[in-house]
């Protein structure tokens, strides 16, 4: 199964690149997770928000191609890792690549919520983006833990 993790941001702290990395190690290969990092549009004075978030929403859509997509937004729906792990076996079994998408600082445009095929909250607070990765990597891992019986998560 080809998991992708599409981020608009770069040059994050250490902390987050490290954290994401061991999360990203520990998966089997049925569900390795490539990181596709994006840098956000500029931002000016000459642009509002809804044209910068145009302008990533483009490159957002061509990163994801080809790819369900899974746009983690806070007006999602929360799931448990429970659900996460049965959705990823269906996804799966179904031969569906899947791209988890992480927007900029102001959001995502309209056009990438609307046309997720999933829209999830990853929180009901509002998480930095560089947390926003290393939570959703570690939420993967515990989720492929879940699907093959291996012990790391715990209810």
């Amino acid at each position: 199964m080809k998991l992708r993790l599409v981020a608009l941001g770069h040059r994050m702290p250490r902390w987050v690149s490290d954290g994401y990395a061991e999360y990203a190690r520990r998966l089997p290969r049925e569900y390795a997770l490539e990181l596709v990092e994006l840098k956000p549009a500029p931002r000016s004075a000459s642009r509002d928000t809804q044209q910068v978030l145009e302008a990533e929403a483009l490159r957002i859509e061509q990163a994801c191609a080809g790819f369900r997509r899974v746009v983690c937004d806070e007006r999602g729906k929360a799931w448990t890792t429970r659900l996460l792990a049965d959705a990823l076996v269906r996804w799966r079994d179904a031969g569906d690549a899947l791209a988890f998408v992480i927007g900029s600082a102001d959001g995502l445009a309209p056009r990438i919520r609307s046309g997720a095929d999933t829209l999830l909250a990853l929180s009901a607070f509002t998480l930095p983006h560089g947390l926003a990765r290393v939570l959703l990597a570690e939420q993967i891992y515990r989720a492929s833990c879940v699907a093959s019986g291996h012990p790391y998560h715990r209810d």
